[in-house]
């Protein structure tokens, strides 16, 4: 593949074809004068698009005063704008049988609508009406507030969701990732008009934004269509902003942390910090990931399940972030299992840190990544979210090809060095001190620390 300049580098005004297969798909990124990135993905054999507007903004980029602003923005922008009522909205995207929707990260947003090719320009219109015209009335927000306070609630509600909302607190302690999307019901009751306007202005620019759109479509038509939605909008200079990087740290403190509640299952999630999404080893970690527990034939699903019968959800994930990221294991058991359980945790870790994993494991974990890749952009859907979130990340564009041979490139042994590296304490930072997992979050029926098996304060210890 020829050597891309990054989308935050290539001049404003000019287009560049990133990519052209033998079926027809096109992947081409234009630049214009305002700093807006447009991408697209040309794909001639679907009868569907997908339009999605990314926003280099997430819950990380909040003050304390504004914990939560991001995600309850999201839900604010669909209430109006100049130009339409929340009910438009509504009834101008189940006219054609489109789907329009939202969601928030820690490092982004993304408004997103899924139509039938021929109502492409009702996307694009929709989309950016909404994420550049919003009113953010008063009366709108507090209506919302109580929107927002619910969602919370159902996340406490879920002992998975709030396991693991625990864990990140807990593994990144410090860090503004550490911080819920959602915010607190405090941060929340106490969020003005004024301060959600503040943060909309800000944060919400043409030079932090991708407009991702993928589905039979023409390059040089979504621009037409985006340049009459934005008109004034892309005047100017600026250029598109690089992307995040960050310095933050987190404290890394080794650390147990209980949540009580009157559950049916114990909940436990224990894990260590890893690479961030530029690291090299990006890949190598995903490969590790799925060997460990990404599926039925799993070390940790084979060992606990399927051997032991111990617990009928067991696996491993991983988040990458800018300058930060982490790699947890979860099971759900019967809470007299609690301590037996996390032994064999620990003992598969201890495994794969001191022997990695056998040929077979790699085999299966590559092919696993493979399928799951391609099979998971079999919809437009999934191809804006790729062609969007790698521009807003990397500013580059990596095909499916390419991606599917860095996956391939990885050896047994590159699983083998980062298990070591990040088990023995280094948390995915070259030099780290310490050892084994840093992190141990619990929800379950245990009103105090005392009351959890002697087995996890091992965990912790090891």
């Amino acid at each position: 593949m020829a050597q891309q300049i990054p989308g935050y580098e290539q001049r404003p005004g000019s287009t560049r074809t990133l990519e052209s297969t033998p079926d027809g798909s096109i992947v081409k990124r234009t630049v214009l004068p305002g700093g807006l990135r447009v991408i697209t993905e040309r794909l001639p054999a679907v009868r569907s698009a997908t339009v999605g507007l990314w926003v280099g903004t997430g819950s990380r980029d909040e003050g304390p005063a504004v914990a939560g602003a991001a995600h309850y923005l999201e839900h604010l922008l669909f209430k109006g704008t100049s130009r339409r009522g929340a009910t438009d909205i509504a009834e101008e995207i189940d006219a054609v049988g489109g789907e329009f929707n939202a969601f928030t990260a820690k490092e982004h947003t993304c408004y997103y609508a899924q139509v039938l090719d021929e109502d492409l320009p009702l996307a694009v219109d929709l989309v950016t009406d909404v994420v550049f015209g919003a009113l953010c009335a008063e009366s709108d927000v507090d209506t919302e507030r109580s929107v927002v306070l619910e969602e919370i609630a159902m996340r406490d509600d879920d002992p998975e969701d709030l396991l693991h909302e625990t864990f990140v607190s807990a593994v990144l302690d410090g860090h503004p990732l550490a911080e819920p999307v959602l915010g607190s019901e405090e941060s929340i009751r106490g969020m003005s008009a004024t301060a959600l306007r503040g943060f909309y202005r800000r944060r919400y620019t043409c030079p932090r934004m991708v407009l991702a759109v993928a589905g039979n479509i023409e390059h040089a038509q979504v621009l037409r269509l985006v340049r009459k939605a934005l008109g004034d909008r892309l005047s100017g200079t600026r250029a598109p902003i690089p992307p995040r990087r960050g310095n933050a740290r987190s404290r890394g403190d080794r650390r147990l942390v209980l949540h009580h509640d009157d559950t049916e299952q114990a909940h436990v999630m224990l894990g260590l910090r890893s690479p961030g999404r530029h690291d090299e080893r990006r890949f190598t970690l995903s490969v590790l990931n799925a060997a460990l527990g990404g599926g039925m034939s799993s070390r940790l699903f084979q060992e606990v399940r399927e051997r032991r019968g111990l617990a009928y959800q067991v696996y491993s994930s991983i988040a990458s972030y800018a300058d930060a990221g982490h790699l947890s294991v979860y099971a759900g058991c019967q809470p007299e299992r609690l301590g037996e359980v996390a032994g064999v945790l620990r003992e598969v870790l201890a495994e794969v840190a001191e022997d990695g994993f056998t040929d077979a494991e790699v085999t299966r974990a590559k092919g696993q990544l493979r399928g799951g890749l391609v099979l998971g952009l079999e919809d437009t859907a999934s191809r804006m979210s790729r062609i969007g979130k790698n521009e807003l990340n990397y500013g580059r564009y990596l095909g499916v090809g390419d991606t599917v041979g860095r996956i391939d490139a990885v050896t047994g042994e590159d699983v083998r060095d980062l298990a070591r590296n990040l088990f023995d304490g280094s948390g995915g930072r070259r030099g780290g001190a310490g050892g084994g997992v840093s992190t141990v979050a619990v929800v379950g029926p245990y009103a105090h620390r005392d009351d959890l098996p002697h087995d996890l304060h091992e965990v912790i210890a090891s």
